[in-house]
Parts: C-alpha cells; sequence; structure tokens
C-alpha cells in the first residue's frame, strides 16, 4: 500500500528543505504552491536567514505578511494574455507566454514619480549606481506592458511586433520584447533618437519552433531570465544594501569577472558592468560605456606593514590604468577617490567606490592606491600602495 503524505509532514519537510528549496517546490503543482505559501514557513525563514521577527519591506517598512517581503505578482490568466495579444496586435511566443501563465511580472508600490515609473527597490533584475546614476530594472505586468508599450513604442515609431516588458524604476533603462524573432532588447543613448538598441541573449540560442532532436522552444525572455536566476543562485551577482535599501547589484562578485587583491591587510575587490543606456554605437571612439565598482575593507588583524600592525589606514592617491584593447586609452592619477579619503578599519562595512567609462570596445583596468597606515592626519608610518588587481570591461553575452 503506497504511504500518504499529510499536510502536517508536507510542513515539517519544507520548514527543513529552507527559502530556496521551498520556492521550487510550490512550482510543482498548484498544492504544493498552497504548501509552500504558508505564513509560518517564511516567518521561519525570515528569521533564521534575515534575522527578521516582523515582516518588512526592502525599504525596512511593515507589512502585513512575511510574503510581502516578495514582490512577484501571480501568474496571468488565459484571458488576460489574450488580452494584451488583442490590445497590442501581437502575438506572444510559447516560453514568454508561460512565463506570464507563471508569474505576472511585479507588484509596483507607486506607479508614476516625476514622471518617470516607480516601483519596488527589489527590482527582479537588479541594477547599479554611480554618480548620481541609479538604475533598477524590474518586470512589467501585463496592465503595464500594454500602458506603457502604447505610450513608449508610439512615440519610437516601433513597429507592433515589440513589446515593453521590463523598465529601470529611476532611469531611463528600457527593455523591449521582439514577438516576432524571440529577441529581447535595450535601448541605448540612441533610443529616443532613432531607436537603436542592443540585443540582451545570444541569437544562436533562441529557438521558436522545436527542432528534430526534441529541444524545446527557448525565446530570449525565457534564456534570459533563467541566466539572471543562475547568476543568483551561484553568488556571481548578491543582494547588497545601499543606505536603507537593499537590492540586487549587477557587478559580479566571483572571478573571472570580479578581482581581489590584498596588500599589508587591505582588500580590494572591483568589477564592472556593461551600461547599453549610455552606449553609444555610433560613436566609434566611445562605443560602450562601462561602469566599475571598487570595494575596499581591511581584514580583522587590521593594517600589517613591516610586521608591524595599524587599527586604521587611510587612502591618499588612486592610480588607474584603463585599456581598450589592451591599448591604454586612460592612465588615472591624482588624490582621493570621488573626493573622498576613505579611512578603513577593521570589521567596518566595505568602502564603495563607483564610476564609468566609455570605450571603443571591450578592456580593462588595473593600478594601485596608496594609503598611510592610521590616518592622513596623524600618519604612523611611510605611505604603501595597495595593488588593484585587473579586471575585465567586457562585452557581456548576456545584458541585464
Amino acid at each position: 500500500m503506497p504511504m500518504r503524505v499529510g499536510a502536517l509532514e508536507i510542513h515539517e519537510i519544507l520548514s527543513k528543505l529552507g527559502p530556496t528549496d521551498t520556492a521550487a517546490a510550490g512550482c510543482l503543482n498548484k498544492r504544493f504552491r498552497d504548501w509552500a505559501a504558508d505564513e509560518s514557513l517564511w516567518s521561519k525563514f525570515c528569521s533564521d536567514e534575515l534575522d527578521l521577527s516582523s515582516p518588512q519591506d526592502p525599504l525596512g517598512n511593515p507589512t502585513p505578511t512575511f510574503k510581502a517581503l516578495a514582490t512577484l505578482r501571480k501568474g496571468a490568466s488565459e484571458d488576460e494574455i489574450k488580452g494584451l495579444e488583442k490590445s497590442l496586435k501581437v502575438k506572444l511566443p510559447l516560453p514568454t507566454r508561460l512565463l506570464y501563465r507563471f508569474c505576472n511580472g511585479q507588484d509596483l508600490k507607486r506607479e508614476k514619480v516625476s514622471g518617470h515609473l516607480l516601483g519596488s527597490p527589489l527590482g527582479l533584475i537588479g541594477g547599479y549606481s554611480f554618480y548620481n546614476h541609479l538604475v533598477n530594472v524590474y518586470l512589467l505586468p501585463l496592465h503595464l506592458v500594454i500602458r506603457e508599450t502604447k505610450r513608449i513604442v508610439h512615440q519610437l515609431g516601433f513597429s507592433r511586433k515589440y513589446i515593453l516588458v521590463a523598465s529601470s524604476t529611476y532611469g531611463q533603462k528600457i527593455f523591449f520584447f521582439n514577438c516576432d524573432d524571440g529577441q529581447l532588447y535595450v535601448g541605448t543613448r540612441n533610443l529616443a533618437n532613432d531607436g537603436e538598441m542592443i540585443p540582451c541573449v545570444p541569437k544562436e540560442l533562441i529557438r521558436l519552433v522545436p527542432d528534430f532532436g526534441g529541444s524545446q522552444q527557448q525565446d530570449a525572455m525565457l534564456l534570459w531570465l533563467e541566466e539572471h536566476g543562475h547568476r543568483l543562485h551561484s553568488g556571481v551577482i548578491r543582494l547588497r544594501e545601499e543606505g536603507e535599501i537593499r537590492g540586487i547589484n549587477l557587478f559580479p562578485e566571483k572571478a573571472p569577472h570580479c578581482s581581489i587583491a590584498i596588500t599589508n591587510g587591505v582588500k580590494v575587490r572591483a568589477s564592472a558592468v556593461l551600461v547599453p543606456e549610455f552606449s553609444n554605437l555610433q560613436d566609434e571612439s566611445e562605443k560602450f560605456c562601462f561602469s566599475y565598482s571598487m570595494r575596499m575593507s581591511l581584514l580583522p588583524e587590521g593594517c600589517c606593514i613591516y610586521g608591524m600592525s595599524f587599527a586604521s589606514c587611510q587612502l591618499y592617491r588612486r592610480h588607474l590604468i584603463i585599456r581598450a584593447n589592451d591599448i591604454v586609452v586612460n592612465d588615472v592619477n591624482g588624490e582621493a577617490v570621488i573626493g573622498k579619503f576613505p579611512l578603513l578599519r577593521p570589521g567596518e562595512e566595505e568602502f564603495v567606490y563607483e564610476s564609468c567609462t566609455p570605450l571603443s570596445s571591450s578592456g580593462s583596468v588595473e593600478g594601485c592606491f596608496t594609503f598611510v597606515p592610521g590616518r592622513l592626519a596623524d600618519p604612523k608610518g611611510d605611505p604603501f600602495d595597495v595593488e588593484l588587481a585587473r579586471f575585465p570591461l567586457q562585452l557581456p553575452d548576456y545584458i541585464f
């Protein structure tokens, strides 16, 4: 006789699995989805993983349920999808159609602020920031896909095959899905002027018709989200707190796209992302814009020089060598970083320095930072150089 497992037993099993595997179990069928959505499970997970005793949104504001931490909407109905197709006169490829049946984009806290769409700080795709440019990309629910496609695609003069599927909450970074060829595109700096866009997924991976080998259909929306999920799961990209906001940060955290160097106890991590919305494919000398992030911290043992340990050290100068196609195009040498002289102490959060540079092609950055032990106002020894190991400014296969 087969043994039947009741709801209590399933609850106990899911509580042992943890949040990731519980969420995966919820994809099996409707019954498991209901079991996996139990409030007490997520209360336990949030307590264990995030040290939360009460539910909060990504800004730290109280919410009525722990499940409100997730911004994903329930799947759209077949009628809602047909309504979009009729309204926009398009036919969604099967993979994207199934994607919206499973998840209808993200809930948005506010839909309009100062003329721009503004959603949750926890945009599913995430983003980056440098200077006063802040990017946070989220997936649009179907009703906003319809509204924003009619508004923006009409302004740009695009054909009806394009729909707007994702957008940044704060900046003009917009993703368009081509319902005919199944490709996903992101707009460049020239989007408004001449509709310039960059494809986001390798074309050879897209298959809108099953082949004789039995390979399943794949369009760019599904491939894009699968790759994004893989990067999150493997730790290539992670959540990062900036002030009171927690969000997915697109600067890579692992090699080979992130470099790490430790010199005299000072640890420097560095990586870069392509910034398509500032790129200009018509400018051969500055075709691509890259933003880079450099994170500095002091190890627990402090700053160690010639066997002596110091409780702090302070940055004095920077020297960056920027290359394109292995040719030096910029040699930056000066005091401070973004006008700051960070003081590093053991156990404190990383100091994050983010900037950008235009290049004609892929390239790299390397160099060093000059620190003094102690403080600039009260140095405890001679200045010393801290290595900034080379990291790539690389045109990616997938653009997020």
